[in-house]
């Protein structure tokens, strides 16, 4: 399909390069599913603590853009991306230490201590 048949079926014009990098955007989607549905689970936590890290450099980012917006339209989208960041982040996180509980072995229930304190009293025999 030719970029003049999206963009009839889309019913507009593409201005200088659009085109192109909605194109590889749709692809690195694709390709990004593949990739991330092909991971065994035991490097899923190491994988999503380096995540983490990368977003966290991403919500540092937008922290900066965020200060340096000049309208308001700046501003509220400066917003969006500190917001949406830290949910990231939060997430992120989130999900990791549920997995790390996962692998974690579990230990058996201590046994309930003697009742001690009740006077020395016996049960009466009967």
């Amino acid at each position: 399909m030719t970029g003049g048949m999206v963009m009839g079926v889309l019913g507009g014009t593409v201005k200088g390069g659009v085109l192109e990098l909605l194109t590889v955007f749709i692809l690195s989607i694709f390709v990004g599913f593949e990739v991330i549905s092909r991971v065994p689970t035991l490097l899923h936590t190491p994988l999503m603590s380096g995540t983490n890290a990368v977003h966290g450099v991403i919500l540092v980012a937008s922290i900066v853009v965020l200060a340096g917006a000049q309208t308001t339209t700046l501003q509220v989208l400066g917003f969006a991306a500190v917001l949406l960041a830290t949910l990231n982040v939060v997430g992120g996180f989130v999900v990791t230490d549920r997995m790390l509980e996962m692998f974690k072995s579990k230990k058996k229930a201590a046994p309930a201590p003697a009742d001690s304190g009740s006077g020395g009293s016996k049960p009466a025999a009967s």
